[in-house]
């Protein structure tokens, strides 16, 4: 099957945050991330590099208020270039799942590119402050994208405890699972993997 270009770009502005993001899903892992939020743009780099999709992020927003509005409104964005870049699905293996060791945490990622946005996070942290972002917002973050690529979203952290660790196992897992899910099936062609014949 020909394979299309996957790679899609948008803009995105608001009273609170200005963002211009653009994914090409068949990447290397190359990323060029500024939100203002040095932390974030490190877990975006992760996701970038893990997944080896190429990211370029450029946000603005309201950081005196807060980092939530940022945070959340990326993962929109994510969300909704990765919707596009995949168009109908055809061909990919919708499904993905990873098990990630970091140091002393392990965190399980498991999606599927379904259409029908869900999100199940169980994460618990003693500690939730990086310097001054609170990993709370990891959860908005992946809220946010599962609700605009109408995706299933698992997230469990299995154990740990150092906050930097907890993001950074997170984020890798769901790249390494994204990417999974991505990938085309060569036994599918240019079909979709459902029996409903459509995945939105």
């Amino acid at each position: 099957m020909d394979t299309p270009s996957r790679i899609a770009e948008r803009t995105r502005n608001t009273s609170e945050t200005q963002i211009r993001l653009r994914l090409n899903v068949d990447g290397t892992g190359i990323a060029d991330v500024q939100t203002g939020i040095p932390f974030f743009d490190h877990m975006l780099t992760l996701f970038a590099r893990h997944g080896l999709f190429d990211l370029e992020v450029r946000a603005t927003g309201d950081l005196d208020v807060d980092y939530h509005h940022t945070v959340e409104d990326v993962g929109i964005v994510l969300g909704e270039v990765l919707k596009a870049a995949l168009g109908e699905k055809r061909g990919i293996r919708r499904y993905g799942f990873w098990l990630l060791p970091m140091d002393e945490c392990l965190a399980r990622v498991a999606l599927d590119l379904s259409g029908r946005p869900a999100m199940v996070y169980r994460v618990e942290a003693r500690e939730v402050f990086v310097r001054d972002f609170n990993i709370q917002l990891v959860r908005e973050f992946f809220q946010a994208f599962a609700n605009a690529v109408g995706a299933n979203v698992h997230i469990a952290l299995e154990y740990g405890d150092e906050p930097h660790h907890i993001a950074e196992a997170i984020f890798k897992a769901f790249a390494r699972a994204l990417d999974v899910a991505t990938q085309y099936d060569p036994r599918l062609g240019d079909g979709l993997p459902t029996t409903k014949g459509l995945l939105a």
